[in-house]
This record gives structure tokens, C-alpha cells and sequence, in this order.
């Protein structure tokens, strides 16, 4: 679809605005991990400021494990396995933590998960068995083979992913061809949104809906009989599970990782600008949230080869006009780089203010109000007819 848009009459235009494919990678698996982090923040009211735990044990659940450092698994272990045994990883250690966590409400849950994961965060610093710098972080050693998705053990039904390693392929059905990117886009695609499926799910069921009762009134949910210590304890297992996915389709991609793009306290923060952005308590609206971020982002922030404002603007305008002066010796193509170029954090953070000011339901909660209730149970309900 990218290359037909870039191959039209407005190819230029598509390839200013429209996220590289690469870009939206990374929207997917970050994505995965925002909504996780709605899932407990979102649907309960507790803040999990140190959301990022989980997020890097899969990670590094990942990459040890492609380097044979966990016991009882082989380097070219599946990387579904993987997944699901980082998941649960991310499960056990969401019980430990939530245990002493929910004993606390409001700031004070939302400082000791960041407590905790900042302990996490040091420890992986300092700890020589997880690489030999392990401040740098590990990256795949032992393991030959690209991590692949698909079945587990039918090689005709797995697809390898990565940035170097994935798989490409050429007449599928006797038409479509995919390179390595696409490939990687498709297949991480396809895990986001079985996860989001089975959150979704889980958000619909009586549980969920507990989930909802305690985020409005949890004393009033206490005194109708629920424990609901024992929901906010499963809900953060949940939310836990999902966000080591998260992590180890990141370290799964890259093939590398390190303790500031896994621990760090500040990629819960991108997380959360992500939920205010798409709206909190929507599920979906984190990953819209994140890709409006890494959208403007790009479009902003292009300075050589490539799509983004920058490169367009110098394409277009023309020399003449980049050479024209505007005030005091300041031409055109001077304005531009001092205003566009590497200043795209200053205008997301200032979008993030106004959404905060004036959008505070965020992107997708905003559409919820104006359709007077969940998206695609709006627009089934139109085209049956039943809408208004």
C-alpha cells in the first residue's frame, strides 16, 4: 500500500507525510506496550509509573535466552516460545511487585512501581552476566537464526523478522512481494493485534468490568463484595504479560538492547504521553497515540534524504526562493533549518500540551464522545441502520 501511494501523482506529497514503514514497526510494538500500560492505568486508575519493568524483562528475557544465559533453553529456541515464557516471566514478577504496590493508592502506587522499576534499572546497569558491558546492554551473540513468527515448529509457516535477518517475499499468490521491512511490519502486525484481541476481550468480560468499577468508585465496588486487591493484582499480571511481549518483539527486532531504551523510567513517560494523547481507558487509543507522535515526529524532524517537511520544503521551494531574504540577512533556507530542523521534540511537547489543555479525552476517547460510544460499535450499529 506505502509503495502505491509513493508511486502516484502525489508521490512527493505521500512520502512527506506518510511514516516510513520501518517507523510504523516500531509504532506496533511500542504501541503493544502503551496499551498495556492502559490496560492497568486506563481501566483502573492506578498509575504503573514503573511500567517499564516488564517491558524489559521481556526484553532481555529475549536476548539472554537467543544467548543461551537462560537455563533449560537453547539459543534457537522459538521465538514464540519466547514470547509467552517472557510473558510469563513479566507475570511473576508483576505479583511480586503489585503485592506490596496495591497496598498503596494514587502518587504513592504510582512512586513505589517507579521505585521499583528504578531498582531493576541499576541492577541490569551493574550485572555482568547479561553482557559484557552490560550499561550498553546485550545484543545476540550465540543465536545464527532471525527470530522468527508464525507456527512453532513448521518452518513453511514462519516468517524471520529484523532489520538485517528477516525473512523477504517474492509472488506471494503470484502478485505481492515484500522485502525484509514489510515482512517485519506484517508479522509484528499480526502479534500486536492478537494481543489487542485478547485485551480487548478480557476488557468486555465481568472481569473487566470490575476493572472499570474500581477506576469510578473502589469503595463503592468493595462494598457490593468484590476483593478488589485480588482484580487490581490480576489486572497488573495482565498488563504485565502484554508489555513483556512488547519488549521481546523490540529485542526480537533489533537484536540488541540496552538498559535506557528498556528500564528506563522515561519510556513509561513516553507510554503515558501516548495514552494522553489517544485516550486513557480506550485500549487502542495509546497505539493511535504513539503513531500521531512518531507521525509528527518524522514528519518533522527529516534533515537529509528522505520523507519528512524539511527535505520536501527544500525540494519544492526552489533555490531562489531558499536564498531570499526574509530579515536581516536571515534568508528562507535559514528559517527553515532553525525552526524545523531537530526541533521536533519542542512541537510535540507543545501538541502534548494543547491535548492536555483542550483534547483531554485524547484522540480516540474524542471520537467515542462524539459517537456516543465505543468506535466500531458505532459504525456497525450506522450501517445496520440503527444509528441516528
Amino acid at each position: 500500500m506505502y509503495s502505491v501511494l509513493v508511486n502516484s501523482p502525489m508521490s512527493s506529497e505521500m512520502v512527506a507525510l506518510l511514516p516510513r514503514v520501518e517507523t510504523m514497526i516500531v509504532v506496533f510494538y511500542f504501541g503493544l506496550f502503551a496499551m498495556s500500560f492502559d490496560f492497568i492505568s486506563g481501566y483502573t486508575g492506578y498509575l504503573s509509573f514503573g511500567h517499564t519493568a516488564f517491558y524489559g524483562a521481556g526484553a532481555y528475557f529475549v536476548i539472554l535466552a537467543a544467548n543461551g544465559k537462560i537455563p533449560l533453553l537453547a539459543p534457537d529456541t522459538s521465538f514464540v516460545y519466547l514470547l509467552v515464557l517472557g510473558g510469563l516471566l513479566a507475570v511473576v514478577l508483576a505479583i511480586l511487585i503489585g503485592a506490596v504496590s496495591f497496598r498503596l493508592t494514587g502518587v504513592y502506587f504510582a512512586m513505589i512501581t517507579l521505585g521499583f522499576a528504578q531498582v531493576l534499572y541499576v541492577f541490569v546497569r551493574e550485572w555482568d552476566y547479561l553482557a559484557s558491558n552490560p550499561s550498553d546492554g546485550p545484543a545476540v551473540l550465540e543465536r545464527t537464526d532471525p527470530f522468527s513468527i508464525g507456527v512453532p515448529g513448521i518452518d513453511s509457516l514462519n516468517l524471520a523478522i529484523g532489520q538485517l535477518a528477516g525473512d523477504s517475499v517474492e509472488g506471494l499468490l503470484g502478485v505481492l512481494s515484500f522485502n525484509q521491512a514489510e515482512v517485519s511490519y506484517y508479522m509484528i502486525g499480526l502479534v500486536v493485534l492478537i494481543c489487542y484481541f485478547a485485551m480487548q476481550r478480557i476488557v468486555h468480560s465481568p472481569f473487566g468490568k470490575v476493572l472499570v468499577a474500581i477506576r469510578e468508585n473502589e469503595e463503592r465496588a468493595k462494598a457490593v463484595g468484590y476483593a478488589t486487591f485480588w482484580y487490581k493484582l490480576g489486572a497488573f499480571a495482565v498488563s504485565a504479560f502484554f508489555a513483556a511481549v512488547a519488549g521481546g518483539l523490540f529485542a526480537g527486532f533489533q537484536r540488541s538492547v540496552s538498559p535506557e531504551n528498556t528500564f528506563y523510567f522515561l519510556v513509561t513517560g513516553d507510554a503515558l504521553l501516548a495514552s494522553i494523547i489517544g485516550g486513557f481507558g480506550t485500549l487502542a487509543g495509546p497505539l493511535y497515540g504513539w503513531l500521531f507522535d512518531e507521525t509528527v515526529t518524522e514528519f518533522l524532524s527529516k534533515a537529509g534524504q528522505g520523507g519528512g517537511l524539511l527535505p520536501y520544503l527544500r525540494e519544492h521551494l526552489g533555490d531562489a526562493t531558499m536564498a531570499t531574504e526574509l530579515y536581516n540577512g536571515l534568508t528562507v533556507g535559514q528559517a527553515i533549518d532553525t525552526f524545523l530542523n531537530g526541533h521536533a521534540e519542542l512541537y510535540i511537547g507543545a501538541i502534548f500540551v494543547l491535548f492536555v489543555l483542550f483534547v483531554p479525552n485524547g484522540l480516540l476517547g474524542t471520537v467515542r464522545d462524539k459517537l456516543g460510544g465505543p468506535v466500531g460499535e458505532q459504525i456497525a450499529a450506522r450501517l445496520r441502520g440503527d444509528g441516528k
